[in-house]
Formats: C-alpha cells, sequence, structure tokens
C-alpha cells in the first residue's frame, strides 16, 4: 500500500532507502514478466520548482512509480505538514545501494548520459566496488533536446536488456526522454540521476556525512560551485518557500489539528453506496473531512474496492477538507486504478476541495464530474474509443487532438492526421479538450507540421489551455507552429500571403 504526501502538487514516497530498494525488487520483477517501465524520480526543490511552471514535468512527477526526498527541504516541509518523511533518499545514494543491489542479485544497468567517458568510468568503478556487477551498455550521446534526440539512443538500450537504467541528462530532460519512451524501452526501472555519475567519479565532491545529514549539503555545493548555483539556489528558495507557504496556510485553515497524527482507538469505514444505475461499482462516500487522523481506515477500504474493480468512485459531496496526506493516498490511488486499467473519478466536488486541488496543481491530475451519468459517458468514451472525430469548415478540416495527447495516443493521432494531410486537406488541430502535452505528442505536431509544409497545404492548432500552451512555450514550438484562441479564429485567419515569395523566386 503505497503511501504518499503531496508537496507544492508533487507526491513524494514516505519510505526510507532499504523500502525504496525494496520496491525495486518488485518492479523488476513485475517488468520482467510484462515488459512495464517503472519510472523512478529522486525529488529535490528545484525539481517541485520546476514542476510549478512546466505542466509536462509535473505530470511526469504525479505519475512517477516512486518519487522520494532527495532534498532536505522537502523533509522540513513533510514535518510541517503532519506527514512527517523518515529522511532523504537521494540520487547520489541510491545509484551506489541499488548497483549493490544489483550485483547481489544479478540484475544488469545502463549507464546512460553524463559527458564522454564520465559514464563508462562510474561503471567502471561500481564494478570494482561491488564485484559480480553486469554492465549492460554505457552511451554518453551529444547534447540534444528531448525532441531533437537520436530514435538510435533508444534502439541502443532496447537492444542490451538491462533490468535499470540510470539516465543522466538532466532535470528536467532526463524524466521527459523516460516518459517519452517508456512504452518502446521495455526497461524494468529507468531513473534520471542527474549528475550522480560525476558524483561516483570525483568531478563532482559531495559534503562530509555531517552535513548531509543535517540538510546542510547546498551549502557545500553552493561553496563549490558559487557562480552555476548561486541563481539557481535563490530562484528555489523564494518560490518553494513562497508556494509552501501557501499550501502550509490553506492546511492550517482547514484546521491545525490534523497537522499532527492523533490516530482515534477505532477508525469507522467509510460508507459505501451499493452499485446502482448507470455505473455498475458501489460509490466510496468521503466524510466531512479525510486527514491523518482518519486516512487509515478509508485507505484500507478503497484499497478493498480496488481489489474487486478497476474504477473507483469517490462522492465528495460533504467533503470540505483534505490534508496533504490524504491528497497523496488519493494520487496512490489513481495511480493504482491507471495502472490496472481504470480510473478515479471525484465525484461532486466541492469548492473548498476545488480551491485546494487548484493550488496544488492537481486539478488537471483527477478527474471530476457532477453525476453518475458523466461518469458513465466518461468509461464508455475510454472503453470504446472513436476514430479522431472531423468535421469541415470554410475548407479547413477540424480534428480533436486527444484528452492525454503522450506517447500512448500521439501515435495513433499522427497516422490519421497525416492521412487527412496526405488528402490535401487543410487541417486545424483543436486542443480544447487536451489536458496533457507531453514530449510525444508534441514532436507528432512537429511532424505534422513540417508534413503540411512540404505539402504546400496548412496546420493550425486551436484552443490551448494554459497548461498545454505553456508546454509549447517551453521548447519554443509556439514560435513554429500557426496557434489560435480558438476553432472560430483559426478557421477564419487569412492564409498567409506567399505571392511576393513566389515572384522572387
Amino acid at each position: 500500500m503505497r503511501k504518499l504526501l503531496v508537496i507544492l502538487g508533487v507526491p513524494i514516497d514516505n519510505l526510507t532507502m532499504a523500502e525504496a530498494l525494496d520496491r525495486c525488487d518488485e518492479f523488476i520483477a513485475e517488468g520482467r514478466a510484462t515488459g512495464r517501465l517503472h519510472q523512478i524520480a529522486t525529488v529535490n526543490a528545484d525539481f517541485v520548482v520546476n514542476a510549478l511552471h512546466d505542466p509536462e514535468l509535473r505530470r511526469i512527477l504525479q505519475e512517477a512509480d516512486m518519487a522520494t526526498a532527495d532534498g532536505m527541504p522537502l523533509v522540513w516541509a513533510s514535518r510541517l505538514l503532519g506527514g512527517p518523511l523518515p529522511g532523504r533518499v537521494t540520487g547520489a545514494d541510491m545509484v551506489p545501494a541499488l548497483a549493490e543491489r544489483a550485483a547481489q542479485r544479478g540484475y544488469s544497468i545502463f549507464f546512460l548520459g553524463a559527458r564522454e567517458g564520465v559514464a563508462a568510468k562510474a561503471a567502471a568503478i561500481l564494478q570494482e566496488r561491488y564485484p559480480g556487477l553486469k554492465v549492460a551498455g554505457v552511451l554518453s550521446p551529444p547534447p540534444r533536446s528531448v525532441l531533437e534526440m537520436d530514435r538510435s539512443i533508444v534502439e541502443t538500450v532496447k537492444a542490451a536488456q538491462p533490468d535499470i537504467l540510470l539516465v543522466a541528462f538532466g532535470n528536467p530532460k532526463q524524466e521527459k526522454w523516460i516518459r517519452m519512451y517508456a512504452h518502446d524501452l521495455r526497461v524494468p526501472i529507468a531513473i534520471g540521476v542527474g549528475g550522480t555519475f560525476d558524483m561516483i567519479v570525483g568531478v563532482t565532491k559531495r559534503a562530509p556525512l555531517w552535513m548531509q545529514r543535517s540538510g546542510l549539503e547546498w551549502v557545500y555545493r553552493l561553496v563549490q560551485e558559487p557562480r552555476r548555483l548561486w541563481k539557481r539556489y535563490v530562484h528555489d528558495f523564494v518560490y518553494f518557500g513562497y508556494f509552501f507557504f501557501r499550501q502550509w496556510w490553506a492546511m492550517q485553515r482547514g484546521s491545525a489539528l490534523s497537522m499532527v497524527p492523533n490516530p482515534e482507538p477505532a477508525q469507522v469505514p467509510p460508507p459505501i453506496e451499493p452499485a446502482a444505475p448507470p455505473i455498475p461499482w458501489p460509490v466510496l462516500t468521503v466524510g466531512h473531512r479525510l486527514d491523518v487522523n482518519n486516512l487509515e481506515s478509508f485507505r484500507q477500504e478503497a484499497y478493498r474496492l480496488l481489489g474487486e474493480q478497476h474504477y473507483l468512485i469517490l462522492d465528495l459531496s460533504q467533503t470540505q477538507f483534505l490534508d496533504s496526506s490524504a491528497l497523496g493516498a488519493l494520487v496512490a490511488l489513481a495511480k493504482q486504478a491507471r495502472a490496472k486499467g481504470g480510473d478515479l473519478f471525484l465525484l461532486n466536488v466541492q469548492e473548498p476541495i476545488l480551491r485546494i486541488l487548484d493550488l496544488l496543481k492537481l486539478d488537471r491530475f483527477f478527474e471530476r464530474f457532477p453525476d453518475l451519468s458523466a461518469i458513465a459517458d466518461r468509461i464508455t468514451q475510454e472503453q470504446h474509443p472513436l476514430p479522431a472525430s472531423s468535421t469541415t469548415t470554410h475548407g479547413w478540416t477540424i480534428i480533436s487532438a486527444p484528452r492525454l495527447f503522450d506517447a500512448a495516443t500521439a501515435t495513433t493521432f499522427l497516422n490519421e492526421a497525416s492521412a487527412k494531410l496526405d488528402q490535401g486537406e487543410r487541417l486545424i488541430i483543436d486542443c480544447s479538450g487536451t489536458t496533457f502535452m507531453a514530449s510525444a505528442g508534441m514532436a507528432a505536431l512537429v511532424k505534422l507540421d513540417r508534413l503540411a509544409r512540404e505539402h504546400n497545404s496548412a496546420l493550425r492548432l486551436a484552443g490551448c489551455s494554459h497548461d498545454v500552451l505553456r508546454t509549447l512555450q517551453l521548447v519554443r514550438l509556439d514560435q513554429v507552429l500557426h496557434i489560435f484562441p480558438d476553432v472560430t479564429a483559426a478557421t477564419t485567419a487569412p492564409l498567409p500571403d506567399t505571392s511576393v515569395a513566389t515572384e522572387g523566386a
């Protein structure tokens, strides 16, 4: 039963290093059997701050199979939120520990990224330190953006068939690359390790143990690299402090009592409404508040239901407060349901909860519905997906983008949209229903834009939400693609005049 604490929208696993390694054993066993990749992130304050501004990174961290507290600010924050983490589980500590576990149990590791020669040296050092460690491969590709990285990297890793893939591209590129190719790599575990290879070989020196344990490792690193790090640390301190204070204050306003666990001797399980048309699954009703004081009984009942079905429906019509541990429980339940091919649906969400979800950037992670009929329609749509619908207006073919435009949906959408461009149609992609745009989706848009130019046709995007537009802006695709506020504007705007260019030619 996974226990998470949400800090500024990022769910952090409440576990020790030993528990993290045991979880890795489980991931490898499952990955070997099913081919599923489990993404692990070691999260520090810089990750969290980046996720506040980067919707794609935020979603990746929210959906990670394990996210550990790499930075001491997260541990301190957890104590103030009433769900204290046992301590840091850093990437710099996890990689050697995982290498030792791999040597003991016969796992193989692929070292990907870092500067030329660094990954190979790190692999050699770990092999010498842990005899019997199997190195499946080493590769340090030249620096490129995620959208420009060579596909051959994926094929090289896939051919090596490692149990563990360590990716040192730096945050957030490594997390986005892993997510983009998760369906292709067929590696049980992939971990973004940042500068860990540099630490192993001694290019970057770690702080003394007493500084690591007291949370002062950042001071040591700042002294080592002041020019590179001081601006980042100031930026992270200001943003992390400001947004954490907002979360802490929101939790306090709900009730200061929830900040300190005080388990009741006998918790009453939440009531369950029996299945009724149009939904064949029971509905779990959450009480007035859900926090560390009554979370355990709710968690047990929710996981029991998930053991019997793939979908979980929570009625929040009475709920006025969720603390950070309760939000973490909902995230964990949603991820387990989605891993089984189902989902978690929130029913009748009240305004106080909507404000909390919005504040912690979870409003896009959970799906919310006003009634059971809307949930029934959503499940039907998911279980029996229709081809991308299209209409024609003013000489433009309008096609709807997927709700989650990621690696799972990008290829099918690309094929359908390409077929229309091949027929000479001018295309508008309606993104009004898209809640998440991943790198795989953006790669598909780049290919479609290139194809439209080759056919002397046109491609336009319309109705992008704030998060989708922000994602495009981060990689400057807003300067490449033609983006309009809505479909009406996209269909009525004139095409660029190319007559001058033609005459000049």
